[in-house]
């Protein structure tokens, strides 16, 4: 279970934001692990036998009692309707500025400077809106246009009666990363930043080389993907009770939405085997891990994100 070692500073979405010298990627380390309910999160934490030992027992139950095959083809075809579901029961609720972002990924909010000129930007798997209303907000360029879109069309009509929508700067629509055809409303070779967070983890491994291929199409030349998702054996995957598993790392939630649990090495392939002419260059293909520990019930959680940046050849 050995990861890359992560190539820049990181900021991770905190349980208890309240902390906020936790909230700072790489600013804690856990020297002396006597010490671990000092604080409420840890940089840069390797595993212990322990912990590694956990890890293979949980994947070894999922493995042993998966989703029944005759009912496994219902959360493939209906994915649209589990994530409908999910936003009307969540609304706006499910909102929450991301303010890593800002520290992560500041080629997305550099194209907010009023002398940036023309930029387009798509955010994929819009949700309610967590990339594009910040960007709203902050933007002082005329030039730029922001585009959103999830195969959910609840999440898009959360996004369109937020007051914050605005047509003149900002389109939302429906449309599956997935289709065979890029969206009416994007010209091939346009865009200039898109923005993928936690979406692939919701498309099958089927999925994810049509899905690589309508990305590179939107893009213009050096056109950048910033990407962030679950990583491999992170604490929402070994939680998972029986009866979960569809496949191996790839899994359903209570809710009947799909996630899958991804490496490194997968998110490279995904990126840079592509037919000629369809890849990308790789800035960064990072790990982020993370100890998350409940100090008054002295819990340990071991979190485990990707993220990357990856630019259109």
């Amino acid at each position: 279970m050995s990861d890359s070692k992560k190539q820049t500073s990181s900021v991770l979405d905190v349980d208890n934001s309240a902390d906020k010298e936790a909230a700072k990627f790489g600013s804690r380390l856990l020297n002396d692990k006597e010490a671990v309910f000092d604080h409420n999160a840890w940089d840069h934490v390797e595993w212990d036998a322990e912990q590694e030992a956990y890890a293979q027992a949980q994947i070894a139950r999922h493995k042993g009692a998966p989703v029944p095959e005759e009912e496994q083809d219902q959360y493939h075809e209906h994915a649209p309707d589990y994530w409908n579901k999910f936003y009307e029961k969540n609304e706006n609720r499910f909102f929450k500025d991301r303010n890593w972002l800002r520290i992560e990924f500041p080629e997305i909010f550099n194209t907010t400077h009023s002398d940036a000129g023309r930029q387009h930007i798509f955010e994929i798997g819009c949700g309610a809106g967590n990339t594009l209303f910040p960007l709203l907000q902050q933007s002082q360029n005329p030039d730029l246009f922001v585009y959103a879109a999830d195969f959910s069309s609840t999440a898009v009509q959360v996004v369109k009666s937020n007051p914050l929508y605005d047509t003149s700067r900002a389109n939302a629509f429906v449309w599956d990363l997935a289709s065979p055809t890029i969206p009416e409303a994007i010209e091939p070779g346009s865009l200039d930043i898109v923005v993928l967070i936690f979406v692939l983890s919701a498309l099958s491994p089927e999925q994810w080389e049509q899905a690589i291929k309508n990305i590179h199409t939107m893009l213009r030349p050096g056109g950048l993907v910033v990407f962030r998702d679950y990583g491999r054996y992170d604490l929402a995957q070994l939680r998972f009770k029986e009866r979960r598993m569809l496949r191996e790392n790839f899994y359903i939630r209570g809710d009947g939405t799909r996630v899958y649990f991804f490496t490194p090495d997968e998110i490279a392939e995904m990126f840079t085997t592509q037919a000629p002419g369809q890849g990308f260059t790789v800035e960064q293909n990072a790990v982020d891990r993370r100890l998350i520990v409940n100090r008054s019930k002295k819990l340990k959680m071991y979190r485990v994100w990707l993220q990357g940046k990856f630019r259109k050849v």
